[in-house]
């Protein structure tokens, strides 16, 4: 029986990696953050252990010796400045710890969930051959996200047989705090306007089977992009509404109108120190449109882009079965 450490499983992407493991006869040990909600994942048939990536002996003693893959899916996606120390700390110092005690307990493989944001604020099209921008980039996100890549590389020269992945928009079941918020936005008449970007969506399902496959697929120190259903922003949230039974939507908000409420979003929550709902991080990065074919993925991982209606609609579905939202008739 293979076994597996993964970090960030009570996430979204995290519960359905370890649900696809524990299919495939997994054995399954799971960090978690102290008072972290573990209600979902304690219903699985995992080993749960107490610790955080910015601690490095909590790892040393939650890390099994030898384990066939590390999967470090834990992330920080915060797109305020404010909070930009703990992201850095998280997605930076967080991935050299992991990567340093992998190579002290002997992991025969390292997954590592990056994401495409890591390119930075490029223009068109982007492949695994596009130089990457993420560590010139203004926006936190990008920046700390390209420097975690760049502490896994590091990590292949002393050893360690690690392989990068990189997810576009990620939709589909189990989402309760990512793009599941914009659902809950769309079912409460809360969204006042449609950002005007356009962005690569990927199923979950797929993701986490793609991360599976790198274990025995993957190329030592590669990024595979996982991507390929490309969508505007209004596409998106017309779909939603649609699952949803919801007919009037807001406009398509001007990118310079987007902005400027971004900049006003900021400035009071400078005041108020409440998390605003758009930033001119959001902003920024709602102006590039990066379509993401991902061939890699798909001719070396069997990687499969679906339909968007799919991912939205298992969103919907699973968001309705657990009480979050009502759908209208």
């Amino acid at each position: 029986m293979p076994t597996a450490f993964v970090t960030g499983a009570t996430g979204f992407v995290g519960i359905n990696l370890v649900d696809e493991l524990l299919a495939r006869d997994w054995q399954v040990t799971c960090l978690a953050r102290a008072g972290s909600n573990t209600h979902y994942l304690g219903r699985r048939d995992v080993k749960i252990v107490e610790g955080s990536i910015t601690e490095i002996g909590s790892l040393r003693a939650g890390m099994p010796e030898k384990v066939d893959a590390v999967f470090h899916v834990a992330g920080d996606t915060n797109m305020w400045s404010r909070r930009n120390a703990r992201q850095t700390a998280t997605n930076v110092t967080g991935t050299e710890n992991m990567c340093a005690v992998a190579l002290e307990k002997g992991a025969k493989r390292f997954i590592h969930t990056s994401t495409i944001a890591a390119w930075g604020l490029v223009d068109g099209p982007i492949t695994e051959e596009t130089p990457q921008k993420g560590g010139q980039s203004w926006i936190n996100y990008q920046k700390s996200k390209y420097l975690g890549e760049q502490a896994v590389k590091q990590a292949t020269k002393r050893g360690l047989d690690a392989v990068i992945m990189n997810p576009g928009a990620i939709v589909g079941a189990q989402d309760s705090h990512t793009w599941a918020r914009l659902f809950l936005m769309v079912a409460q008449d809360e969204l006042p306007g449609i950002p005007p970007g356009s962005m690569s969506f990927t199923h979950v399902g797929e993701v986490v089977k793609a991360h599976i496959a790198a274990v025995e697929q993957g190329r030592t120190g590669e990024n595979y992009l996982l991507g390929g259903t490309e969508a505007s922003m209004r596409e998106f949230v017309t779909t939603i509404g649609r699952h949803l039974g919801k007919t009037r939507l807001p406009p398509v908000v001007p990118l310079g109108a987007l902005r400027i409420i971004a900049r006003f979003y900021a400035l009071r929550a400078a005041i108020t120190g409440q998390e605003p709902s758009v930033t001119p991080e959001i902003a920024a990065m709602a102006a590039k449109v990066n379509p993401c074919p991902s061939r890699r993925a798909q001719d070396e991982l069997g990687y499969r882009s679906l339909p968007l209606d799919q991912m939205v609609g298992d969103c919907a579905d699973w968001l309705i079965a657990q009480g979050y939202i009502e759908r209208l008739h």
